[in-house]
């Protein structure tokens, strides 16, 4: 059965909150890498997953709906400290955080393409998901690199 719009936002605005936080923990995951060009691509992912904030946002507008103001919940508050601590121990330490994190906003943007959305809703939704999928193979691999080290 096809969503109406103000379940299609109520569900948007919860991969807004999803990409929101997952943002702040890579900023607390940024500030723990030594190496500078793990530093550097995992800066872009953020940026990525701010974007993906600023797309939903916008389709919600669209629909009708107002896009929740960004700002950290509970969950993102436990999702930013796990990462601080996880981080302290440097690149591998902030890396495994990350792909944590990345495990999460995978298994939601997962879910959220078996929903009934209109074309355009899936087809952002789609791009989101492709990030993700792009973020977790590179932290997996570049993780499995350090190990042979």
């Amino acid at each position: 059965m096809a969503m109406n719009n103000n379940e299609i936002c109520d569900y948007l605005n919860k991969l807004i909150q999803l990409d929101f936080d997952a943002s702040r923990a890579y900023k607390q995951a940024i500030d723990e890498i030594d190496d500078p060009q793990v530093k550097a691509t995992i800066r872009t992912f953020q940026a990525d997953h701010d974007r993906h904030c600023s797309d939903l946002s916008y389709k919600v507008e669209t629909l009708g709906g107002t896009p929740i103001e960004l700002k950290r919940d509970i969950k993102g508050a436990f999702l930013e400290g796990l990462t601080a601590i996880r981080s302290a121990t440097g690149t591998d330490g902030a890396l495994k955080a990350m792909e944590s994190n990345e495990k999460l906003t995978n298994k939601k943007y997962s879910q959220a393409m078996e929903q009934d959305f209109p074309f355009d809703v899936k087809d952002v939704i789609r791009r989101n998901y492709d990030d993700e999928q792009r973020h977790l193979a590179y932290i997996q691999e570049e993780l499995l690199v350090r190990q042979k080290r």
